[in-house]
């Protein structure tokens, strides 16, 4: 997890959680000794065990937001991010999966000790939202890749998205 030269990175599932009116669930993050520094991200953690990254996928929506009918989809997008949080520097290779859910209620339960640390809720956000919003959101080209997916559907392969170093 640790950006020690030569580690390995962190395997990483995250989600694109549509609901029926197509709108996507962000996380509202928060540095844990800081929190007004504040960003929005999708939901999704580091693979367990022996677990796949779609097991993963799943695992870590249920965990985070108490949604548990979820339609996994196709892999979307991939990328490697690095960011300081919490006291350390995180090195991610993180894929990005499309799931659909007609639940959009939410419950934050499940969350693991940090994310109760560093989490102040969800909101569902639609593409115009998003795409208007002056407020920091990871992946940072998230808004026009939502645009994208909603106009055109999932990519044929997935799409290898640029590094993203904080």
């Amino acid at each position: 997890m640790s950006g020690a030269p030569g580690a390995p990175l962190r395997q990483v599932a995250r989600v694109i959680l549509l609901d029926p009116e197509d709108r996507v669930l962000l996380m509202n993050g928060y540095e844990p000794d800081d929190p007004a520094n504040t960003w929005w991200f999708t939901p999704g953690g580091g693979l367990e065990g022996d677990e796949t990254r779609a097991q993963a996928a799943l695992r870590e929506v249920a965990e985070e937001t108490g949604i548990t009918e979820v339609e996994l989809g196709p892999l979307l997008w991939q990328r490697i991010c690095s960011f300081p949080f919490d006291g350390r520097r995180w090195e991610q290779d993180e894929w990005f999966y499309l799931a659909r859910t007609t639940r959009t209620k939410t419950v934050m339960d499940g969350m693991t000790g940090l994310e109760r640390r560093s989490v102040a809720g969800l909101r569902w956000w639609t593409s115009a939202e998003l795409s208007a919003t002056r407020e920091t959101v990871y992946p940072i080209k998230l808004a026009g890749l939502l645009r994208t997916l909603l106009d055109e559907g999932p990519p044929s392969t997935p799409m290898v998205l640029a590094p993203e170093v904080a």
